[in-house]
């Protein structure tokens, strides 16, 4: 099942679930993260798309779709969890997660256009993100792996002058709307064991490429992590980490420069394809 929170007005949005690549059936929910916080959820949609025939999709000819859980309670996300990326940024593997938070501001669609107002170091980082399908509590890895709702794809766009200003990174990950996440979220029985592949493009060039095998936390671990300290609750996301690749990494440093466009792919869910918009404000 594929589910996806698709815009139906300049600002409502419906989940929906996937018919086909360019159709989706509405279910009665204002998003994805509100439709996983009713129980019985998995069996509306499964009646609903059964009930469907090969017309009732909606074709959604802009393809205008939303950020996946535009209303995320929890946004959190793990650095340094894959060993490359790791190594690239001169640092040990680690004991325990290192985890940030974002609001849900910071999430954007898809498709849309990332603008950034005030850095002159724009990362890109192509990630695996987690959403949560149920209420954890200090649970241990089974019960986290249970209640993983799905997977999605992300790209935790960072602003590197911002981050390394203090030893906090906060405040580098958190500008508003420039956290590309969807397309959709593909629900565990549609995915094999074997992990996922991110890649990541810059102007089509491929610049990360990993394999979730490698993750030093995986999902599960990450979730139990998580709930052992704050609960986590449907429709809460958890980035799990980029893989090596990142502009901060490479010799010389490279960024994004205005206008450059940023692709994040993991077969068997989607791809994200979203034009950089750098402004500088007025003030500083």
């Amino acid at each position: 099942m594929k589910l996806a929170t698709v815009r139906t007005g300049p600002a409502t949005t419906t989940a929906a679930i996937q018919l086909r690549s360019d159709a989706y059936l509405p279910l009665p929910a204002d998003d994805v993260g509100a439709l996983l916080g009713d129980p019985g959820w998995r069996a509306k949609a499964e009646e609903a798309l059964a009930a469907a025939t090969d017309s009732a999709g909606v074709t959604y000819a802009s393809a205008d779709v939303a950020p996946l859980l535009p209303q995320a309670g929890k946004v959190i996300c793990c650095g340094l969890n894959y060993g490359d990326h790791i190594q690239e940024m001169g640092r040990e593997l680690p004991e325990y997660p290192t985890l940030f938070a974002k609001f849900a501001d910071t999430l954007a669609g898809p498709a849309d256009e990332l603008v950034v107002e005030g850095s002159s170091r724009v990362d890109w980082e192509a990630e695996l993100a987690v959403v949560v399908g149920a209420t954890l509590t200090r649970a241990n890895e089974a019960e986290a792996e249970a209640a993983i709702a799905g997977y999605t794809v992300a790209n935790d766009v960072s602003m590197r002058d911002w981050q390394n200003r203090t030893l906090q990174w906060f405040q580098g990950k958190a500008f508003d709307r420039t956290t590309p996440v969807g397309p959709v979220m593909v629900t565990p029985d549609e995915v094999d064991g074997g992990g996922f592949e991110v890649r990541g493009y810059v102007n089509g060039e491929l610049v990360q490429q990993g394999h979730t095998r490698t993750l030093v936390f995986g999902p599960a671990r990450l979730l139990s992590y998580i709930s052992q300290f704050t609960t986590l609750r449907p429709g809460d996301l958890v980035l799990t980490g980029t893989p090596g690749g990142v502009g901060m990494g490479m010799t010389p440093p490279r960024f994004l420069a205005d206008g450059d466009v940023i692709t994040t792919e993991i077969d068997g869910i989607g791809r994200l394809e979203n034009r950089v918009l750098i402004r500088q404000p007025a003030f500083h």
